[in-house]
């Protein structure tokens, strides 16, 4: 079995890096790189009366370094308290939308070869009464949000043709697909 020897802070920040070394059970010891992140929500809003879905897009630094403007994302954040609250802020932060009841879909880790981040999934269904702010994220964090209501044959054709990038979007579509197949006119294909 594996085990940690030592682990000693590299950088500390809003993120925090480490040097992590550890034994392998044949005896050799070597060194991982660890990102410290706090646990996320992210949350798919869908209108089931007019088959949308709120989705958001914003200035992304390692996206742009990519060679991206930016790409479409399911709503999300940091959490900061409980995981259902958080994704009901975050919606109304980013969106402008107030969410009621939420579907938990679960947690999963980003990159568990990396980092200690953990997201939260969360379905909603909204309607269109429930837009009462602009959203657009906080100033002070300069978010620059755009909020987009597509249709979920629109978002789903996209899926298909790999056009939706941001890993957070494809696992709530997908598991919106899996649960309200009844939205969705196009084939899964």
């Amino acid at each position: 079995m594996t085990v940690i020897l030592t682990s000693r802070p590299i950088y500390q920040g809003w993120l925090n890096l480490l040097m992590v070394d550890l034994r392998a059970a044949n005896g050799d010891e070597f060194e991982r790189h660890v990102v410290e992140m706090n646990r996320a929500v992210a949350v798919l809003p869908y209108d089931p009366a007019r088959r949308v879905a709120l989705t958001v897009s914003m200035p992304r630094t390692p996206v742009m370094l990519a060679g991206l403007p930016d790409m479409l994302e399911a709503i999300a954040g940091i959490l900061e308290d409980e995981p259902a609250e958080c994704a009901r802020r975050e919606a109304l932060e980013e969106a402008g939308l107030q969410l009621g009841d939420l579907l938990h879909i679960g947690q999963i880790w980003s990159i568990p070869s990396v980092t200690t981040e953990k997201i939260d999934y969360f379905l909603a269904e909204y309607q269109a009464s429930d837009r009462i702010a602009a959203g657009g994220g906080l100033d002070e964090e300069q978010e620059n949000i755009t909020v987009h209501e597509l249709p979920l044959d629109e978002l789903w054709t996209m899926f298909a043709q790999k056009r939706i990038n941001d890993g957070k979007l494809a696992i709530s579509l997908m598991a919106l697909r899996l649960r309200r197949p009844d939205l969705f006119s196009v084939p899964v294909a």
